[in-house]
């Protein structure tokens, strides 16, 4: 799909590189995060890399002349996913970075990810049953503002219509009152406040 300057299509193995590089240019809640992490693979090996082996057909992303700007990644059953995460995910991220120890309050924000991976936070938002997949969505400064995040989230949601799922689910900084507005704007309404992150769900028809 074009969407001006953009080409929305599936996400490919070939583009893995790319995700994670996404992921970390706007892993600091939107704002680049790459001084912030000594390993620039450590974010995505949460937030993209499972959604890539796992949910492939829910894995897309968004292309200009100058490559990769965006993606949007889902899961169509939650708990299904995370289970899968934990028992075929984790393993092999967990051989290759050690449990971190000592005094957290000195970890580096590298540390602090590696942590998560042996300790990870999961919830999923009441009532499950209507609210059973979940997604996020990250674009580059330059994809921003053009009505591209609109028409990914469009594409994202009529895929898991397909798939018969009855809601989504996603989970967003308390702080970026931007994005709340984005996806209230399509719809998604609060079901949850967890510490510092806002949960909102969207029914699907």
């Amino acid at each position: 799909m074009a969407v001006g300057d953009f080409e929305i299509r599936r996400c490919e193995p070939r583009d893995e590189a790319a995700v994670y590089r996404v992921c970390l240019e706007t892993g600091d809640d939107g704002k680049d995060a790459t001084h912030l992490f000594v390993d620039p693979l450590a974010l995505g090996h949460i937030f993209v890399g499972p959604y890539m082996k796992l949910e492939p057909e829910l894995a897309f992303v968004a292309e200009d002349a100058l490559g990769v700007c965006g993606y949007v990644l889902a899961a169509l059953d939650s708990k299904e996913f995370y289970h899968a995460y934990l028992t075929q995910w984790l393993p092999g991220i967990r051989k290759k970075h050690p449990e971190p120890a000592g005094d957290s309050s000195t970890w580096t924000r590298t540390q602090q990810i590696y942590h998560a991976y042996y300790h990870p936070e999961i919830f999923c938002p009441a009532p499950y049953g209507r609210y059973p997949s979940h997604l996020h969505i990250d674009l580059l400064p330059r994809a921003q503002g053009r009505g591209l995040g609109k028409k990914m989230m469009t594409v994202i949601l009529k895929k898991l219509v397909k798939k018969n799922s009855p809601g989504v689910h996603l989970g967003m900084a308390t702080t970026n009152a931007r994005a709340e507005r984005f996806y209230k704007k399509l719809g998604f309404d609060e079901l949850a406040r967890m510490g510092d992150t806002l949960y909102l769900g969207k029914t699907l028809s």
